[in-house]
């Protein structure tokens, strides 16, 4: 897969960096997964739940879950299925960024050429779901170390 598939956030932060802005954290990255194909939410919660630094608080299977969900458990990330049944994409971005406490997004989808719509909607960032597990990792730290900074 191409590098080209996640889209950076604004400013690129050398990987040591973000492994230590991560492990700086008191407490984790609270992230909610939303996709629509269970096996996809497996292997994300799998390799996510691996690193102390991130806690996976919550499922989604669709947009009326992940809406339910989000004033609850107040995720700091929302890995967002470009393609959750429910509603468009764009809305449901469009009502995280008129919440009083905004999750940071990153879009998972099937192709790379959605990743300039997903930044158009104002996604946070983009992954394949055909990239290395890596660059998921990588897209997370860098919004926490963004987060982490602000």
């Amino acid at each position: 897969m191409s590098s080209a598939c996640l889209q950076p956030v604004p400013r690129q932060i050398p990987q040591k960096t973000l492994h230590r802005v991560a492990q700086e954290r008191t407490t984790p990255v609270r992230i909610l997964i939303a996709d629509h194909q269970s096996a996809v939410r497996s292997a994300v919660r799998l390799l996510l739940e691996e690193r102390l630094e991130l806690d996976v608080v919550g499922e989604a299977a669709n947009s009326q879950e992940l809406l339910a969900q989000l004033e609850h458990l107040r995720p700091d990330i929302i890995l967002l299925d470009w393609d959750l049944p429910g509603g468009s994409t764009v809305d449901l971005l469009d009502a995280f960024r008129r919440l009083n406490r905004q999750p940071r997004v990153i879009v998972l989808g099937t192709y790379p050429e959605l990743g300039q719509a997903a930044r158009a909607a104002s996604a946070d960032a983009f992954v394949s779901k055909g990239d290395p597990p890596r660059r998921l990792l990588t897209a997370v730290r860098a919004l926490a170390a963004e987060d982490q900074r602000e």
